[in-house]
């Protein structure tokens, strides 16, 4: 996919940051909306974004700090609540009729997609939550609270020696990264190194301390108490050797949506979207013409 074949723009978040956006227009008056996990700048939708122009619009952005958006224009702006008002700003400026949504979001993406719904509810006509969970992740991070126990004393250390740890973490050759990713069976063989290239090459050039202090606040977020709420189509798609959001997470967030549906896909892992992407995008055209349309939104 060629970015001239998107319409680029940033939007202001509402301190001001400048949230950069791609929109492509779709072949119906849905309009689908994009949101990434925390250090990922797209990659997880390189195969679905053409396909969902069968469903309407194709929206994506970039979190404040992440691919081609600026820093925090207000440092202090690093959790849910900062992710959730650029949401706001970017549907505010990027579908101004407030034409139906689907929400969509993988890792992370699902509970700013949450927060999204809790924000303005009239807006949504379903979600789309991929590999991920509703809140507090770093207590969950493979199957554990380590990494909410362990985040305190990292940043600290990024705050001690922040020139070291920048090396550390920009240095590591994305070739290794890949052959590490394959090694521990976070990603499936399958899957095409090119694909794991793409993700390392964007997280080794992010602000290390910014994306730990954000991965902290929003580590502490959680979006449970309005999931019995939900009154839209969901549709919760879950890898089975998922161990950065372990598969009961998805079972738990199902059972809390009324009438949600869930998908769990045998053998894959945290990228369902690039390891299974005939079938992902299969049952989502089946989700959208089945629950979405029926309720007459599109």
């Amino acid at each position: 996919m060629s970015a001239s074949s998107w319409k680029e723009a940033f939007v202001l978040g509402p301190d001001s940051t400048r949230l950069y956006t791609r929109r492509r227009p779709g072949r119906t008056e849905l309009a689908s909306i994009l949101c990434d996990g925390i250090a990922c700048d797209g990659f997880i939708w390189r195969y679905l974004a053409d396909e969902l122009l069968e469903v309407g619009d194709v929206v994506h952005w970039n979190y404040r700090g992440h691919g081609r958006s600026t820093a925090p224009a207000d440092a202090e702006r690093i959790d849910m609540d900062a992710l959730t008002g650029d949401l706001e700003a970017v549907r505010r400026a990027l579908n101004p009729e407030a034409r139906p949504e689907l929400l969509i979001g993988h890792s992370l993406g699902c509970q700013v997609v949450l927060e999204g719904y809790r924000a303005s509810p009239e807006r949504v006509a379903g979600m789309i939550l991929i590999c991920g969970a509703p809140g507090r992740v770093t207590h969950t991070f493979k199957g554990s609270d380590a990494l909410a126990q362990a985040l305190p004393g990292i940043i600290d250390a990024v705050h001690r020696s922040p020139r070291v740890a920048r090396a550390l973490w920009s240095n590591v050759p994305p070739e290794m990264f890949t052959r590490v990713a394959l090694a521990l069976g976070e990603v499936d063989p399958g899957v095409s190194p090119e694909d794991i290239r793409r993700y390392s090459e964007h997280a080794a050039n992010i602000d290390l301390l910014m994306f730990l202090q954000m991965l902290r606040a929003v580590g502490e977020q959680s979006s449970e108490d309005m999931l019995a709420d939900i009154d839209v189509p969901v549709l919760i798609l879950a890898g089975e050797m998922d161990s950065f959001t372990p598969v009961h997470l998805a079972e738990e967030m199902a059972a809390a949506i009324p009438d949600s549906e869930l998908v769990i896909f045998p053998g894959a892992t945290h990228v369902v979207p690039v390891e299974r992407r005939d079938q992902v995008r299969e049952r989502i055209l089946s989700f959208v013409r089945e629950r979405v349309y029926a309720r007459g939104d599109g």
